[in-house]
C-alpha cells in the first residue's frame, strides 16, 4: 500500500513542496463552493425570494454529489487522479464565468449546478491525489491542512462579496477573482507530474462501489459526512439570515457571520493539522462535536450579534476537522479501495442538498430561522453518536 508513497516521497523538501503547491491551490479552489452561502443571501435580497426558493441554490450545488461522486471514483481508475482534478478545475472556471456574463435566477441556477459538478469531481479526486504525495500515517493531518487552505477561500468569499457590494455596488466581484485563481491552479497542476504508481486500477462497477456500504463503518461514515456538510452548508446559508432576523443587522453587515464561521473553521483546520499528527483522532472528534452542540444550542437562546458570533465560532471550530477524520477512517478501513471509498464519502456531501431544503421548509413553517437551527442540531447529535465508532489511535 505504501509503495506509491515511498515513490513520491521526495528526497528533498524542495521537490516535496513543488508537488504540494499545485495540490493546495486546488484545495483553495475547492473552497469556492462555499461562496454559495453569501451568494444565496444576496440573490434572495436581489430577487425577493422566500427561504424555500433561496435555499434551492445551495441544494443545486450539492445535488450533483449524489449523481457524480461514484462515477468520478470510477473515472479516476480510468484516466487517473491528476487529470480528474484538472477536469474539475475546468468546469469550475466555467461556473464562475457564467455570472459574469449573465445574472438571473436561471443563470445562477446553472452556475451553481456547474460549480457543484466541478466540486464533486474535485472533492472525490483531490484527497486520493494527495495520498500519492503524503505518507499514509500522515494522511489525516495532510488532509486537514488541505481543509485549512480550502477554508481560506471560504473565509474570503463573504468579505469579497461585501467589499464588492459596498465599493462597486456589485457583490459578484468575487466571481472573476476566483476564476483567475482557478485558471492559475489549472496551469500549475497541468505542469506538475505526480506519479500515481500502483494506485490506478481497473474500473469498478457501480455494484462493486455501492457494495462497500455493506461495511458498517463505511456506512456510518457516509451518514457522518452527510451531517457534516449539512451543518456546514446550513450554517453558511443561515448565519446571515439569523443575524438579520435575531440581531437586526443589514444584509451587508450580516456577511460577517459567514466570515466568523469560516475564520474559526480555518483556525480549527490549522490546529488540527498538528494535533491529528500526534494525538487521538477519537478524542479530538469528540471535543469537536461537543463544541458544535454548545454553539448550536446557544443559537436558540440569544439575540445579540456578539453572542451569535460566539456561537458561530464554536460551530466553525468544531466542524473544522470532522471531514478529514471521517474520510481517513473510511479510507484506512479499505486501503485497496481508496478511489471507490472516496467516491462514496463525497457522495455523502449530498447532505448539502437535503439539509438546506428541510431547513428552508422548517424556517418558513415556523416563521423563524430557528427552524433551520433545529434541523442542524439533529446532525450534531448524530456526530456525537459517531464518536463511539472511531478507532482509537
Amino acid at each position: 500500500m505504501n509503495s506509491s508513497y515511498k515513490t513520491n516521497s521526495s528526497p528533498s523538501a524542495g521537490n516535496g513542496i513543488k508537488l504540494l503547491v499545485p495540490i493546495m491551490l486546488a484545495f483553495f479552489a475547492m473552497g469556492f463552493v462555499d461562496l454559495v452561502g453569501p451568494a444565496t443571501s444576496y440573490v434572495k435580497d436581489d430577487l425577493s425570494l422566500s427561504d424555500t426558493m433561496a435555499n434551492i441554490f445551495p441544494s443545486m450545488v450539492f445535488f450533483w454529489f449524489l449523481i457524480f461522486s461514484v462515477p468520478t471514483g470510477m473515472l479516476m481508475n480510468r484516466i487517473g487522479r491528476r487529470k480528474t482534478v484538472l477536469l474539475s478545475l475546468l468546469i469550475t472556471v466555467l461556473s464562475l464565468l457564467l455570472p459574469i456574463l449573465s445574472y438571473s435566477f436561471t443563470s445562477m441556477l446553472i452556475s451553481f449546478s456547474l460549480l457543484g459538478i466541478g466540486n464533486t469531481l474535485m472533492q472525490v479526486s483531490l484527497n486520493p491525489l494527495l495520498s500519492n504525495v503524503v505518507r499514509g500515517e500522515r494522511l489525516a493531518s495532510a488532509m486537514t491542512f488541505g481543509q485549512f487552505v480550502k477554508a481560506i477561500a471560504s473565509f474570503s468569499a463573504p468579505l469579497i462579496a461585501r467589499y464588492g457590494a459596498l465599493q462597486f455596488e456589485n457583490w459578484r466581484l468575487l466571481f472573476p477573482i476566483f476564476m483567475v485563481i482557478a485558471v492559475i491552479a489549472i496551469i500549475c497542476l497541468g505542469l506538475t507530474s505526480i506519479n500515481e504508481g500502483e494506485e490506478k486500477g481497473r474500473t469498478s462497477t457501480f455494484t462493486e462501489c455501492f457494495s462497500l456500504l455493506g461495511n458498517k463503518l463505511v456506512l456510518l461514515s457516509f451518514f457522518g459526512i452527510m451531517c457534516h456538510v449539512g451543518i456546514d452548508v446550513g450554517t453558511n446559508v443561515t448565519a446571515p439570515k439569523l443575524l438579520v432576523e435575531q440581531a437586526g443587522l443589514s444584509v451587508h453587515d450580516s456577511m460577517y457571520g459567514n466570515s466568523v464561521y469560516f475564520f474559526f473553521r480555518l483556525a480549527g483546520c490549522l490546529l488540527g493539522t498538528f494535533v491529528l499528527a500526534k494525538f487521538s483522532s477519537k478524542k479530538f472528534f469528540a471535543l469537536s462535536a461537543i463544541l458544535m452542540l454548545l454553539g448550536m444550542g446557544g443559537l436558540f437562546f440569544i439575540k445579540s450579534a456578539l453572542m451569535i458570533y460566539v456561537c458561530l465560532a464554536l460551530i466553525g471550530f468544531g466542524n473544522s476537522n470532522i471531514f478529514p477524520i471521517i474520510v481517513s477512517q473510511a479510507m484506512l478501513q479499505m486501503p485497496d479501495k481508496k478511489n471507490e471509498i472516496s467516491g462514496l464519502m463525497i457522495m455523502g456531501l449530498f447532505g448539502g442538498t437535503i439539509f438546506p431544503l428541510i431547513m428552508g421548509i422548517s424556517s418558513d413553517a415556523m416563521n423563524t430561522q430557528l427552524g433551520a437551527v433545529a434541523v442542524m442540531l439533529v446532525g450534531v447529535l448524530y456526530l456525537l453518536f459517531f464518536t463511539g465508532k472511531i478507532a482509537k489511535k
